[in-house]
Formats: C-alpha cells, structure tokens, sequence
C-alpha cells in the first residue's frame, strides 16, 4: 500500500517541489489549501490532478483535525506560512498565529486523530539572525531579528517539546535561503533575476534593492525538499541544518545574475549611494533605496550542513552558479512570452 503525504503549503515553491518528489516515490498525495473566492494553484497547477485537495487552515484546529481524518496522513510536511520577513514587521500577529500557534495546531491534529503520523516542521535560518556563531549549526544559539523569525523559533521549539512530551515523529528542518524559479515575487533573489531579464530585454531601465552587504547561505528548493523526505525515513527524529556552507553576498547575486545575460556590473559609491553600472553602456542598472532595508538587520548566515550529509546522506546538486542561471533563464522565458502578449493585444 502507497503512503500518503499531507503537505501544508502546498501551493507554494517548497510544496510544489516536494510533491513532485513524493508522486515520483508512490505515494497518495493530500494538500492543504485555504478556500478563497478564486481557486488559486500556484506552483502546483502543472500536477493538480495528481494531488487531494483538501480546504483548510492553520488558524482553525478543527479543519486540521478534518483534514487528518481524510488523508490519514503517514507524513505530514508543514510548510504553510506567511513567510515574507519584511511583511512579519507588518503583520506580526498574523505571522505569530500561522508561523507559531499554527504548528501546534497541526501538531494537535495529528495527535489527535494519528499520534503515529511522522512530522515534519519546516524552521528556518532565520531563527539564529544576529548570530552568535560561524557557520551556524544545530547546537548555535538562536537570536531571531523579525516577528518572523521569532515566531518560527516558537514553531521550532514546539515541534521539539511534542517529540519529547509524547513521544511524536517530529522533526525541523532548519533550512537556509533556498531558491528557484517557482520563488515568490516579492523575495530578493526574484526580484533580482525579474528584474535582469527585464533589463536585458529592454523593458525596465534599473532594479532598486536594500543591503547589498548582506550575506546569505543560497541553494536550491529541489536539493532541500529532498533533505525534508529524508528526515521522515530515519530510525529516529531529529533536527538538522539544511545549508550549502557557503555565503554570498546580494551584491554578488546581482553580479552573477547580470553575468549571464552577459552584462558585466561596475560599482560605484558606498552604502545608500552605491550604484551599479552597466560597464558597456554607461547606463545605472542597480540602485539602493534604503525602503528595502530592515528594521533589524541579518548580516550573514552560513550554515554547516555536516550532520545532514552524514546521517542522512544528503547532499546538494545544484551549484550557486546554476541556481542563479536556471532562475534568469526562466525569467528571460516569461517576460518574453509578457512582451509577446502585449505585441498581440496591441
């Protein structure tokens, strides 16, 4: 018999990514989705109608509780949450009651209705923002730096306190910048490879960012889904660090991104006043607007992944350099295909 899967967020870069992993492995797979007034699949359109839907939401326990009953879930993959750092300044109580209470409530579903069901919690780098170490591991201490980040320690935490009060199949992930071509608009890496196709296709002059100065630990969705389904095969729950051991800067992201649609970047200025420069043309392709800085900044993260690669055997495939290439190239794809349609329709 098949295993079923219950993935929550499934609609989103993540969810996508993982449920492909689990059709190719067999097994019945359920997704959470919240009713809206328009049926939105997201990055799962592709595969909708390999995957049970079913409506519920992270706020409400009785649906989860619901949605455990129909999927009788052997694994549940919790990726649902408002996970937008900037936006958890905004709305901190609308990230706390999905990124924190949220997974006690799917904790007390599954315990609820199957205590035998393996769990995963999807924590996030995040979690150690100002850090107290280099490279961050699973014994770092944390120092959260947004609502966000505070409330996934608490999501964190909580997954850790029900695998020892009773005795659950409960792991986290402790996951760092992951990327790919499904990421959301709104998140820098996107943003910034959105922004170059549109450049090199001649329809934006400049991209504006925050701190180019800040340094991130980039790898791709598909290599981390990967190391998520492992954490549910061992003997044994536990945490782990999902990381690539290596920092990049967002100024290099940039630089890297423009490479490959070969425009090579000259900075000038310094912090607020820095500019890049298209060195062919002249031309001011990158801008800093200090509306994109955060209130309380993340200056580096740099994972070890050391314990994953040995207790789970997992390792990265995809490279930095084609992780930016495979997001630009996709990218280039879309807003030609915008240009055409906009051709047609006059």
């Amino acid at each position: 018999m098949s295993k079923h899967a219950l993935i929550t967020g499934i609609t989103g870069q993540d969810g996508s990514y993982l449920a492909e992993l689990l059709l190719e492995k067999g097994y019945e797979v359920y997704g959470i989705m919240r009713r809206k007034s328009v049926v939105d699949y997201g990055n799962v359109e592709h595969i909708k109608d390999k995957i049970h839907f079913i409506y519920a939401d992270m706020t409400d326990v009785i649906s989860l509780i619901s949605a455990m009953r129909i999927s009788q879930a052997d694994e549940v993959y919790n990726l649902a949450a408002q996970s937008f750092v900037a936006t958890s300044w905004e709305q901190p109580l609308a990230t706390a009651e999905i990124d924190a209470l949220g997974v006690t409530n799917m904790l007390e579903a599954i315990r609820a209705v199957k205590p035998e069901c393996r769990f995963y919690q999807a924590s996030t780098s995040e979690m150690f923002g100002l850090v107290q170490a280099i490279p961050q591991c699973e014994t770092t201490p944390f120092y959260p730096r947004s609502p966000y980040g505070v409330a996934k320690l608490y999501g964190h935490w909580i997954t850790k306190n029900y695998r020892e009060s009773y005795n659950m199949f409960a792991c986290s992930g402790i996951l760092f910048n992951h990327e790919s071509e499904r990421r959301g608009i709104e998140f820098v890496t996107r943003k910034i490879t959105d922004a170059v196709a549109r450049i090199k296709l001649g329809v934006q002059d400049h991209v504006e960012l925050g701190n180019m100065d800040s340094k991130r630990d980039w790898g791709h969705s598909k290599d981390y889904v990967r190391a998520m389904w492992l954490m549910l095969q061992q003997d044994t729950p536990d945490d782990y660090v999902i990381a690539t051991n290596e920092t990049r800067t967002v100024r290099e992201f940039v630089e890297t991104a423009f490479k490959h649609v070969g425009i090579d970047v000259e900075w000038q200025g310094e912090g607020v006043d820095e500019i890049g420069i298209d060195k062919a043309t002249g031309k001011t392709i990158v801008k800093v607007n200090k509306k994109f800085f955060r209130p309380a900044e993340v200056d580096i993260l740099l994972g070890n992944p050391a314990k994953a690669e040995e207790k789970l055997g997992w390792k990265r495939e995809i490279s930095f350099s084609e992780l930016v290439e495979r997001m630009v190239k996709n990218d280039l794809e879309l807003v030609k295909n915008e240009i055409k349609v906009k051709e047609i329709l006059g």
